[in-house]
């Protein structure tokens, strides 16, 4: 009897035990499961609201660091206007308005002049060397080097791949159509284009129809026929031509407030910043797909003429490019180094590219 009572007891007693023990995992594994506070940010970007391409990429990247955070970051998105003016961003991001800024780093030239090379260089990087420069070259940590002065934290956020020359409402079809040419183009394109006898003008996207109908402008250039087209610029102007030469893959930037970047768990962190890659790739393989889709239309719907720029013009663009590239590389050491590792690497790379995808793309015909 004696025997059978303590085993009873020692089977209550197990039996306790467990239940207490379950208990106290399943408080556990339930505290566990209680939502984390939620950090909440702004992006403030360039573009207009949902624009297709760039500003809804903006928008895709608050809502991959949302979902890729478990819903521990919340990202509202502000378009150019709603928050700050577009071309505030930078501040808006460095003062601390705003977490995140989405936009082009050449817009920031009266920032520091390197800023430039980080979107694109006339007659430099495509989107595949541009990103081979960024992550595997020192391209990246240069960048954040010129940002560091401002507080600011850039990653790269989006390609648009090898833009079109732009929109003109004449001919071009010698260097002499160039001289007084009134044309929105940012960066050191604008620069390529004053050399030339051109006037260059820095106007937000969503001014560019507008400023082109008016007369303000003779000419912009914007990002390729998925863009043009969704701002209707052909209805502002008659003759669209290419090769981009001043935009052969612009990189999109997405900016951080150090600060606020640095405050998060270091799992959230690198969160934000690999959803900046994610984007970064998605954004390029969108343009790809839509800018032919885009192109038809233009041609067949609205008869948009497309035209090449004569081979003289490319010739003298292309050497006042290097021209301008040299002086700019002189204005402080900084923007020198930045020059000097963005040029080392394009030769670097060049002669691949010539053998890889020039080669091929000489063969498909």
């Amino acid at each position: 009897m004696n025997r059978r009572h303590f085993l009873t007891a020692a089977a209550v007693g197990s039996a306790a035990a467990l239940a207490g023990c379950n208990k106290e995992q399943t408080t556990t594994a339930s505290s566990a499961c209680q939502p984390a506070e939620v950090i909440k940010w702004k992006m403030v970007t360039t573009w207009p609201k949902n624009f297709p391409g760039l500003g809804t990429g903006a928008e895709n990247l608050a809502k991959l660091i949302h979902e890729m955070s478990g819903g521990r970051i919340e990202v509202k998105v502000y378009a150019a206007g709603e928050l700050v003016p577009a071309l505030e961003v930078f501040d808006a991001v460095a003062r601390g308005t705003a977490q995140i800024g989405h936009g082009g780093a050449y817009y920031w030239k009266a920032k520091h002049e390197a800023t430039q090379f980080f979107t694109s260089v006339p007659f430099g990087f495509t989107a595949q060397e541009m990103n081979a420069w960024l992550f595997y070259g020192d391209g990246l940590a240069l960048w954040q080097e010129v940002y560091a002065p401002f507080g600011l934290v850039p990653m790269p956020c989006g390609n648009t791949g090898v833009q079109m020359a732009g929109w003109f409402n004449r001919e071009i079809n010698s260097l002499a159509d160039l001289k007084g040419l009134k044309m929105r183009i940012p960066g050191l394109g604008g620069e390529v284009l004053r050399r030339a006898g051109g006037t260059p003008v820095n106007l937000p996207g969503g001014e560019l129809f507008t400023a082109l109908q008016s007369g303000t402008i003779d000419a912009t250039e914007w990002v390729g026929p998925y863009n043009d087209l969704a701002f209707g610029l052909y209805k502002a102007a008659r003759y669209y031509y290419t090769p981009g030469w001043h935009e052969p893959g612009s990189t999109m930037e997405a900016i951080f407030n150090k600060q606020a970047l640095e405050s998060l768990p270091k799992d959230l962190q690198s969160i934000v910043l690999n959803a900046c890659k994610v984007v970064n790739a998605d954004m390029l393989a969108e343009f790809m797909a839509r800018n032919h889709q885009a192109l038809e239309t233009l041609k067949r719907e609205h008869g948009v003429q497309v035209r090449t720029l004569p081979d003289d013009v490319i010739a003298e663009l292309k050497k006042l490019s290097a021209e301008v590239l040299a002086e700019v590389a002189q204005h402080d050491p900084l923007t020198k180094k930045v020059y000097d590792s963005f040029i080392a690497f394009r030769d670097k790379v060049k002669p691949w590219t010539e053998v890889s995808e020039v080669a091929f793309l000489k063969a498909r015909g």
